[in-house]
């Protein structure tokens, strides 16, 4: 198995990699307006690739539960002079965490490769009843927009050769978490991955371009998180790369009574269980501590009988 993105490529089986948050917003739920200074998030990517992280994932937008969206003209002065400063000073892979595909091509081009889109749903699945939610027109049209929104940001990828990451999210960061119903979590979000994975070849975008992350705390309660991390090996069957994201989110909040800035040591935890259960690449805001973390799982695994 192996993942291509541009001019990066990565075999598999291979140690975890490490994709370093870097949020040049005012908003995030835990480093909203520290890195909102084009220089300062710099200066972070920066220290993170020096821990080892592979991956330097630069967003301008906000995904945490109810946050609002901003502007495409937004989006880009915030991320642009980050990813235009990175490009060619590091060896760690670019990506540009955004749902817009006018976004992703600007950062393409300036020599990013791989783009994170949290968007990569932008309808309900078949599985989700449709009398449990009431849709006014506007409503269709905007799904619709969403929807070929999408179909465009597939054809940026397909055309720049770049990597993909495909993730699972019920609704929007607007309205994930106001109550999101499955009948079979693991299920569901199987038969999503097996549904984009052929549209996104239908789009022009190949297998090994793709990564696969289950969205843990997108449109997922407390249970339907665990569900996912218990199950999470049963998704290595799409022989794709996956990804999980779990650092100091609300999940290990609500379990444990810990505050945002306490939440390391379950981040951790999630991150030894997703390498032990087949993950490949682990996304964090704590860098050094996750890839020590990794590596002593990893190789505890390698002396297993």
């Amino acid at each position: 198995m192996k993942l291509c993105a541009r001019q990066f490529e990565f075999a598999f089986p291979r140690p975890a990699m490490v994709m370093g948050i870097v949020n040049v917003t005012p908003d995030s739920f835990f480093d909203g307006g520290k890195f909102l200074d084009p220089q300062t998030a710099v200066a972070q990517a920066l220290e993170l690739a020096a821990q080892g992280a592979e991956i330097l994932d630069i967003g301008g937008e906000s995904t945490r539960p109810g946050a609002q969206p901003v502007s495409e003209a937004e989006e880009l002065r915030r991320v642009m002079p980050v990813v235009e400063a990175l490009v060619g000073r590091v060896k760690a892979v670019i990506s540009i965490d955004t749902m817009k595909p006018a976004v992703a091509r600007a950062a393409l081009q300036a020599g990013a490769g791989i783009v994170n889109d949290v968007a990569a749903m932008q309808r309900e699945d078949d599985s989700v009843r449709s009398s449990a939610f009431r849709r006014s027109a506007a409503d269709t049209a905007g799904r619709l927009k969403a929807e070929l929104q999408t179909d465009g940001m597939w054809r940026v990828v397909a055309e720049f050769g770049a990597g993909y990451v495909c993730m699972h999210m019920q609704g929007t960061p607007q309205t994930m978490q106001a109550n999101p119903v499955y009948a079979d979590v693991v299920t569901e979000v199987g038969d999503f991955f097996a549904d984009r994975l052929r549209r996104l070849h239908d789009s022009g975008v190949k297998p090994d371009q793709v990564v696969l992350d289950p969205g843990i705390g997108f449109g997922k309660t407390v249970e339907h998180n665990l569900q996912l991390l218990a199950d999470l090996r049963s998704f290595t069957k799409f022989e794709r790369p996956l990804l999980l994201g779990v650092s100091r989110k609300s999940l290990i909040g609500k379990l444990l009574g810990a505050e945002v800035a306490a939440r390391l040591p379950g981040s951790l935890a999630c991150a030894c269980w997703a390498v032990a259960a087949g993950a490949n690449i682990l996304r964090t805001h704590d860098v050094a501590e996750t890839i020590q973390a990794a590596r002593m799982t990893e190789a505890i695994q390698a002396r297993r009988k």
